[in-house]
Formats: structure tokens, C-alpha cells, sequence
């Protein structure tokens, strides 16, 4: 006799199980855990019955089906397209997401203008502006393009419409948290709709090998909101990454299907735009003439870019009983343990001075391999002596004061080599008191002070 059987179910990850429990077994998520019908079921506990599969569809050998080559195509901008492994595939689909304010909108419009320049015919659907107000935006960046066709519309099936109606080559969804469908329960942004609305869509794009992007929100901690389901049925998920603060950007490849996740695309917003930065070389180094105490540069390597970035360092004496210790753009707690290495290592008593470290231009570095520039830097901050222009640092350095070996040694040496820097100090200095010693003896012989007036 069929009865039904009910169980419960994670909205976030899909787990399932015969007891409600508060947290999700599979995801440790809290309060995601509800009541679901598992449908018709026998006495035996079997729910969908076996059907007869057509001769399209029977299971073939793998060396038996033919491979089409799938060809990326060029969005316009080779950022973009460096961090996408080549281009948009047809049929793909893409999350791009970011910080509030960060620029994903303005970025995916300037994709879609460049597509539109090319000839294709791209649907934008704001769900979240109306059509006056990207409009406004697009003519500000310069995006204007006949073939760039504008929708404001927050449910499901008037979107699908308006696929149906426009055929084009590729759609952007601004946002998928701000959709719904009337098939699915809540509101927008809740985990079923998300579900629904993304699962449609992407059902959608492979059916008709449309390229589809979605502008995606993230939570407090930076995690893409909704269910974690999402970033499992995209092909591509993106990071959009930034500091409003600051013109400079990154996108950032977590997941692809179709290339390469160590790529890193580099933009700066404008008063027109954002603008792809194909090298940004000259981006994180001060621009002084004069040599300056307390800095040293090191090579970064952002997924497989190496780039030159100068860290700065202050130093202070202070009588307070707990010295300051600020820096931006590097790992606090990274520059507690270097301090506590120079102090203990290499004899120089930083313990009664207030320490500052900071990068130029805004990046954040927080690899190992930044290790060496960061204590050459402060160490040139307590001695008042300037290293020659033409040193970078690259090298993890122990609690023992070892300094070791950083990752891409060699692509960090040619990029160096490339930009002017002659003199390299990594892991064959051995150890920091080494170090310190090989890069006081590049210091200038005479230094030119800047002479400060008097108030």
C-alpha cells in the first residue's frame, strides 16, 4: 500500500535525514534543517520507477563519443577574459560576486557593451535599478550600444519571456538574489528561491547554449549568499574583490570548469568606469626620487602575476607600556612573529618603539613570501638607513630566523630582473642576520635629506 514518508531536509546543502536535528550534519549550518515530503513510496521503499531510456540518450563508452572544441569567446576585455581562461564559453554560466559598491555592476555593463560592439545582441536584466538608471550609468561610461537591450523585471517567468522573445547571445541577471519564481515558496533571496531561480536559468542556458552571468551578494563574512547549491550549479564563480576606498580591483577565479583558478584580473575604477590594468607593475611603488628609510620591496605573486610591491615601515620611540603595532595591507599577526624574530635574532630592540607597516597603492599581501621585505623594511626604519633602489626582498623567514625559499621563485626573479631590480635577496641569504647585512651593505654612500621648514 503506498504511504508517504516524511523526513527532513537541509535548505542550504540538501541533507537529509529521518530526525529533525538543529544543525545540518553536512554543512554545520544552524536552523537550516526542515520538514520535507520525500513523495510516493511503497513498502519497499522505492519512489520513482525505472523507465524505458531511448536509443538518443542509452549510455555509450566514453571513446565512442565525439569531442567538440569548445572555443572561448573574447568579451572585449582581456583582463576579464585572462581570468575566464580565454573568453565566455557559450553556454556557460558565471557568478560574479563582490562586496556592496565594489563595481560588478559596472563591470558586467562594460562587458555586455563590449559584446554588444561586436555584433552580438546582449539582454541586461536589472532586477535591482530600473532601466533609466543603468542607462544613465552607460552613458557616464561610455556603453551605449544599439544592441544592448535593457529589462527591469524581478520575476522568473517575465525574464524566460523575455529570452523567448529577444533570442540573444548572452544574458546578465543583476541580481540572482533578487528574483523570484512563483513555483517556489518565500521570498526573494531565500534559499528555495535562489535554487529555483538559478536552476531554471541554468537549465535554460544549456538547453539553448546561452552564456548567462549572474551578479551574485555576499554575506558579512564575504561568502556568496543563499544556498551553497549555487556555486555547485554554475561553471564559473568569481571574486570580485576591492577597497572603496581605493581605485584598484581584482577578480579573483575560485571555481572554472573551463581554465585555470590561479588566474587574477586586475582593474581601476575611474570617473568613466573601470578600466582593465594589463600592467600593473608600477601600481604598488612610491614614486619618490629621494631614498627613504624604512622601505623595501618585495615581488607578490597574485594567482600567476608576480607583481613589484613596496612595503613602508615607521618606527617610533614611545614610553607607553604596550607599543603600538599597526599595519594595513599586511597580516598583523605575521608582523608580531617578524617583530619578535628581529628582536630575538638579529639583537635590534624594537620592544620601547611603536611599529607601522604599511604597502603602498592598497594591496593586501598575506603570503610568507613577503616575509623578508616586511623585517628589512622595519630594520631600515630603526636604523634611519635607506637601501638602494634597485633591492627587493622575496623569503619566508622561520622562528629560528631561517629564511626560506617563497613559491615562483623563478618567475619572481625574471619579473624582478624585467622591472630594474638588480639585486635579489631570497633564500641564499641563509638567515636574516645575513640578510640584514647584504642589504645595508647596498645602501647609498650619501643620502640626500629633504629639509623639513619650520612652522
Amino acid at each position: 500500500m503506498a504511504r508517504t514518508s516524511i523526513n527532513f531536509r537541509c535548505a542550504e546543502c540538501g541533507w537529509s535525514s529521518l530526525k529533525w536535528a538543529g544543525r545540518c550534519g553536512e554543512c554545520q549550518s544552524w536552523g537550516t534543517v526542515v520538514e520535507a515530503t520525500s513523495g510516493s513510496t511503497n513498502g519497499s521503499g522505492r519512489a520513482v520507477a525505472p523507465i524505458r531510456v531511448s536509443e538518443s540518450r542509452v549510455a555509450r563508452s566514453i571513446v565512442d563519443i565525439e569531442s567538440d572544441s569548445v572555443a572561448h569567446w573574447p568579451s572585449g576585455i582581456g583582463e576579464f577574459d585572462r581570468v575566464l581562461g580565454g573568453g565566455i564559453v557559450p553556454g556557460a554560466t558565471i557568478l560574479l560576486s563582490g562586496e556592496p559598491g565594489v563595481g560588478k555592476s559596472t563591470l558586467l555593463l562594460e562587458v555586455a557593451s563590449r559584446a554588444a560592439a561586436s555584433g552580438a545582441k546582449v539582454l541586461y536584466v536589472t532586477a535591482e535599478e530600473s532601466v533609466n538608471q543603468v542607462r544613465l550609468r552607460a552613458q557616464r561610461t561610455g556603453a551605449l550600444q544599439p544592441s544592448l537591450f535593457l529589462a527591469a523585471e524581478t520575476d522568473l517567468a517575465a525574464i524566460l519571456g523575455q529570452i523567448d522573445q529577444l533570442e540573444p547571445h548572452l544574458v546578465i541577471v543583476d541580481s540572482v538574489q533578487t528574483v523570484s519564481s512563483s513555483l517556489s515558496d518565500g521570498l526573494a533571496g531565500g534559499p528555495s528561491q535562489v535554487r529555483e531561480v538559478a536552476a531554471t536559468l541554468i537549465r535554460v542556458s544549456k538547453d539553448r547554449n546561452l552564456p548567462i552571468l549572474f551578479v551574485g551578494h555576499v554575506t558579512k563574512d564575504g561568502s556568496i549568499a543563499g544556498p551553497r547549491l549555487l556555486e555547485h550549479l554554475v561553471d564559473v564563480v568569481l571574486q570580485f574583490e576591492g577597497d572603496r576606498q581605493t581605485a584598484l580591483r581584482f577578480v579573483r577565479s575560485h571555481k572554472n570548469r573551463f581554465g585555470s583558478t590561479d588566474e587574477v584580473g586586475c582593474f581601476e575604477m575611474t570617473g568613466d568606469g573601470i578600466a582593465e590594468v594589463a600592467d600593473p607593475s608600477g601600481l604598488f611603488l612610491s614614486r619618490g626620487k629621494v631614498a627613504v628609510s624604512g622601505t623595501c620591496v618585495t615581488i607578490a605573486v597574485e594567482g600567476r602575476r608576480a607583481l613589484p610591491v613596496e612595503v613602508q615601515a615607521l618606527i617610533v620611540k614611545t614610553s607607553a607600556p604596550q607599543p603600538r603595532r599597526v599595519v594595513n595591507g599586511v597580516d598583523s599577526s605575521r608582523v608580531a612573529m617578524l617583530l619578535a624574530v628581529l628582536e630575538r635574532r638579529a639583537s635590534l630592540q624594537l620592544s620601547g618603539f611603536d611599529v607601522y607597516v604599511s604597502t603602498v597603492g592598497g594591496i593586501k599581501v598575506t603570503e610568507p613570501g613577503a616575509d623578508l621585505a616586511i623585517a628589512l623594511a622595519i630594520a631600515s626604519a630603526y636604523r634611519d638607513k635607506p637601501f638602494a633602489g634597485t633591492l627587493s626582498a622575496v623569503g619566508e623567514i622561520s622562528l629560528a630566523g631561517e629564511v626560506r625559499q617563497a613559491s615562483s621563485s623563478k618567475q619572481r626573479a625574471a619579473e624582478a630582473k624585467r622591472l630594474g631590480f638588480s639585486t635579489l635577496l631570497d633564500s641564499g641569504a641563509g638567515h636574516i642576520g645575513e640578510a640584514l647585512r647584504l642589504a645595508f651593505a647596498t645602501a647609498p654612500a650619501a643620502v640626500e635629506r629633504v629639509e623639513i621648514p619650520e612652522f
